[in-house]
């Protein structure tokens, strides 16, 4: 029996059925899709791979998508129904309060809850990271629930963690992110045309900055390659590769790290929230290291 309940919004991007074999509570987002002049609201809770494929080749067609929090509704809802099924002590992750104030509107919820339910506790994980960022940190909390931790174990484990998370994070087209309002239109412009790639990671504060620029995707590669040679993955040895429909980048550097640190990385495909931020053909690279984010 555990010892405690391991819950997430889905933007940690661990496929569904991980979430399922594990027994993770996922509260998923909505993200709508306009196409030909039409709007649709989708649930961010793909099932088959093929569905992730789509969603980028609509996006390749000239669709638009953005997001909404999760809000405050939501996470009561997913809540109270934890409550009810006999969870006493939760351990919930969010996206980056650099990102949304989802942390703030979960506690809140949680808090709520509580007033009906007493013996409800829930301890809500900040990652001050997304996608699978945060999808690792989910990782590291399940394997404490595994091994018999408590929910404040393994809370303060994974906030220990947080800032040791290295990230670097590949655009393909920079008009995803001037939409979004993370860079400039003057800067998507210029990038445009000569072809800048800006590496990206996320800042102590769980926001996202860009730390250099190179020219090129073999340039943003070879960068990323670099930094991991100058620090390379602590003890965990985790390492996690996500991208949005471009499997060819994906795959070589997993063989890079496979080759160079005899570690079997995770690979997947981003999901459609953080997915509609970054645009096609997006790629990024992650793991843990001794020193803090951005430090080396």
């Amino acid at each position: 029996m555990y010892k405690f309940t391991l819950s997430t919004d889905s933007t940690c991007d661990l496929y569904h059925d991980f979430v399922v074999e594990n027994d993770i509570k996922l509260a998923s987002l909505t993200f709508n899709v306009e196409k030909d002049g039409k709007m649709t609201e989708y649930l961010d809770a793909f099932t088959d791979y093929e569905q992730y494929v789509d969603f980028y080749n609509e996006l390749r067609a000239g669709a638009f998508s953005k997001t909404a929090m999760l809000n405050y509704d939501a996470h009561l809802a997913h809540f109270t129904k934890l409550a009810e099924e006999g969870a006493k002590d939760v351990v919930h992750f969010c996206i980056s309060s650099g990102l949304a104030r989802t942390h703030e509107v979960a506690e809140q919820a949680a808090a709520d809850v509580k007033k009906q339910y007493p013996d409800f506790n829930v301890y809500v994980v900040d990652p001050l990271t997304a996608t699978v960022g945060q999808g690792a940190l989910v990782r590291m909390a399940l394997i404490c629930r595994n091994e018999g931790k408590t929910a404040k174990e393994a809370y303060d484990y994974c906030m220990g963690l947080r800032l040791h998370i290295q990230h670097f994070i590949v655009a393909d087209d920079l008009q995803y992110l001037k939409k979004g309002g993370r860079i400039s239109a003057a800067a998507a412009a210029i990038g445009g045309v000569l072809g800048i790639k800006p590496i990206i990671s996320f800042d102590k504060a769980g926001k996202l900055t860009v730390i250099d620029k190179v020219r090129g995707v073999k340039k943003a590669v070879s960068y990323i390659k670099a930094k991991m040679e100058k620090e390379g993955p602590n003890e965990l040895g985790y390492v996690f590769i996500v991208h949005t429909g471009n499997e060819p980048v994906a795959n070589e550097l997993a063989d890079f790290v496979r080759a160079r640190f005899g570690i079997e990385p995770f690979v997947q495909i981003m999901g459609p929230v953080i997915g509609s931020h970054v645009g096609p053909n997006a790629f990024a690279l992650g793991y843990f290291t001794e020193s803090e984010r951005n430090e080396f």
